[in-house]
């Protein structure tokens, strides 16, 4: 009645050990450490750089515990700060030998001491949010009016060039507040132009009225409250997604980028120690174009490098013509031509296939540059000969190889925000502060678990030692589940965490009351056992359900601390269910079930309707 299965015993065992090897990782603390990434779009990082660092260090007599490739980024960990100062200086004065114009970014950070036998198991710490590891917090304004400028400078370019394809005579086009104006010589002409118009350019409303000194009409057309949230919507949108990009640079684990509001995005970057050097990578402008390639430097508008294949770089002279710039750009990816070579796509909008048409079709044969600018200062990242005419779509070919084309694709793709953004607000919260957090944490959660231990095994005895091991392994099975999904830890989830265990003894509570009924009922000890188990369940279920709805609810519409809260707080309870039914029940088992005969139970005084009390190991 009371004996579990072998495979129970075993799964309880692997549940253990899964439990502790992945909670481990989280106790060594965390390192100070040299981060070195890519300072400028067209300089990749790859484990060829670790050499180079590995050189500079040697170079300087600085003795790190490791160095290695991870990512996107190269990293080497040290023993102390004083250690890690002197290395970022060695590896910023080796890899960027011109101050001016760094190649590499040369950054401070934070990594987990955590032993190699458990990194080779993937068992990696808890990623700790901003409030308890310290780090930098950024409040960013767009500037949605400069978005809807950008916009309706676009519709300008956009409408001259359909009403020029129409033939048909206009006046002039001016951009006006959310809206531009079309001055034409009669009503007539007015009204064709209108469906033109209103065909291309369907996010405007069109109006016909006369013109204001009265020579002919004026066709007004004025963004829709609709498309003014849409611009508004894809521009935020845009910025955020670039933002990602440029914080990968920093290798943040876990960084929070977020909307907050209609024009503000939250940017917390947890372990970053050089804020300026986090300003200067978000805040970074990068345009890109298209143009011409003027084969004699000396009369070429511009000159800017070219890197070659073999490494080195050739300078190459451009034309004044701006073709198409990065705003035009829909999509560039990797891709494989007609003759099965690596190839990059490239899409753009209509306005820029319009441009690209008419240029292509007067320069076949001559070579256009994709120039990337960061800075102010370009960089060829392709110099291709124009095969044909093309439009919207084209491909850039040549000997590249797979890889090679997927780096090409992604520089292409990086160009500058949708809008500018301003810092409004900036806030700085030191490690120190951040320890503090964590200590504070844990010892709240220390003190919850020995208060219920201590109650428990004082009211319930032996039955209250099987609750405190039971609670004991939900706390370790939370950390460890929260360790293997790489969730990032912050003070609302330590807050959740201490709320788990409180919420988690309720099992055991109803478990052992319900014991101690079957018991008062004058139901035999193993029979008490096994019903109260059993009756306890329903109830236990729907408690812990109903608590879980409420949690995906927190989970579903929170943002921010109140997700990070929801997050641990549901898998508090998936645990809680698993630790305080089976895990208590397989101690039990262990301890009683082998007693044929089995006359008490250590489950403390279990008061008879008549008012007395048994001892707490009398006969049931």
């Amino acid at each position: 009645m009371n004996r579990f299965p072998l495979w129970k015993y075993a799964l309880l065992a692997l549940a253990l050990v899964i439990g502790l090897v992945y909670t481990l990782p989280n106790l060594f603390g965390e390192a100070p450490a040299v981060q070195v990434s890519s300072g400028k779009s067209t300089v990749k990082v790859d484990a060829a750089l670790v050499p180079r660092v590995e050189e500079a260090l040697k170079a300087a007599g600085v003795q790190a515990d490791f160095v290695q490739f991870e990512g996107t980024s190269v990293r080497a960990r040290f023993d102390d700060t004083d250690t890690q100062l002197k290395a970022k200086d060695a590896i910023a004065k080796a890899l960027n030998p011109d101050p001016s114009d760094p190649q590499y970014i040369v950054a401070l950070n934070l990594l987990s001491r955590s032993p190699h036998w458990l990194t080779a198991l993937h068992a990696l710490p808890m990623y700790l949010g901003l409030d308890l590891r310290g780090g930098v917090h950024f409040m960013m304004q767009v500037d949605m009016q400069a978005a809807l400028k950008q916009q309706l400078d676009t519709y300008v370019s956009d409408a001259r060039n359909a009403l020029r394809e129409k033939r048909l005579r206009f006046g002039g086009i001016t951009r006006e507040a959310n809206g531009l104006a079309v001055n034409v010589a009669d009503a007539a002409l007015a009204e064709e132009a209108r469906r033109v118009l209103a065909e291309r350019l369907a996010s405007l409303t069109w109006t016909t009225e006369p013109a204001a000194d009265g020579s002919g009409q004026r066709l007004v057309g004025r963004l829709t409250p609709k498309a003014i949230a849409e611009i508004q919507s894809s521009t935020l949108k845009q910025n955020i997604e670039t933002l990602h990009k440029r914080v990968n640079e920093l290798g943040v684990a876990e960084p929070v980028i977020q909307q907050q509001g209609a024009d503000r995005v939250v940017v917390q970057l947890p372990g970053v120690q050089d804020t300026a050097r986090a300003k200067d990578i978000i805040g970074r402008t990068a345009t890109l174009q298209i143009r011409l390639v003027e084969p004699d430097t000396a009369v070429a508008a511009e000159t800017v490098p070219s890197r070659e294949r073999t490494g080195g770089t050739r300078m190459v002279g451009l034309k004044r013509e701006v073709v198409a710039t990065g705003d035009q750009l829909k999509n560039a990816s990797a891709t494989i031509d007609q003759d099965q070579r690596p190839a990059v796509s490239v899409r753009l909008d209509d306005v820029g296939g319009r441009a690209m048409r008419a240029v292509t079709r007067e320069n076949i044969g001559k070579l256009m540059a994709i120039v990337l600018y960061e800075k102010g200062k370009g960089e060829a990242i392709s110099v291709a000969t124009i095969q044909g005419e093309f439009g919207s779509e084209f491909q850039i070919t040549g000997s590249f190889t797979p890889q090679e084309t997927a780096d090409l694709a992604l520089l292409t793709r990086a160009g500058s925000l949708a809008a500018p953004m301003e810092i409004i607000e900036e806030r700085t919260i030191g490690p120190s502060l951040g320890a503090e957090n964590i200590e504070k944490g844990f010892d709240s959660v220390a003190y919850g678990f020995a208060a219920i231990a201590v109650f428990m095994c004082a009211y319930y005895l032996l039955f209250g030692v099987f609750s405190t091991l039971a609670l004991a392994l939900n706390l370790l099975l939370l950390v460890a589940v929260l360790s293997m999904l790489q969730a990032t830890l912050t003070l609302p989830g330590i807050a959740a965490i201490a709320l788990t265990l409180g919420m988690a003894i309720d099992a055991n509570v109803l478990i052992n009351e319900r014991v101690r009924e079957e018991l008062r009922a004058g139901k035999p000890p193993q029979q008490a056992i096994h019903l109260g188990y059993e009756h306890a369940w329903a109830t236990i279920l729907d408690s812990n359900i109903t608590t879980l709805i409420a949690g995906l609810a927190l989970l579903a519409f929170g943002s921010g601390p109140v997700r990070g809260f929801a997050v641990v707080h549901c898998l508090g309870i998936l645990t809680s269910m698993f630790s305080a039914v089976l895990f208590s029940r397989g101690l039990v088992n262990l301890w009683y079930g082998r007693k044929k005969k089995l006359k008490s139970v250590s489950i403390g005084q279990v008061w008879r309707p008549d008012g007395a009390a048994t001892p707490p190991t009398a006969e049931a």
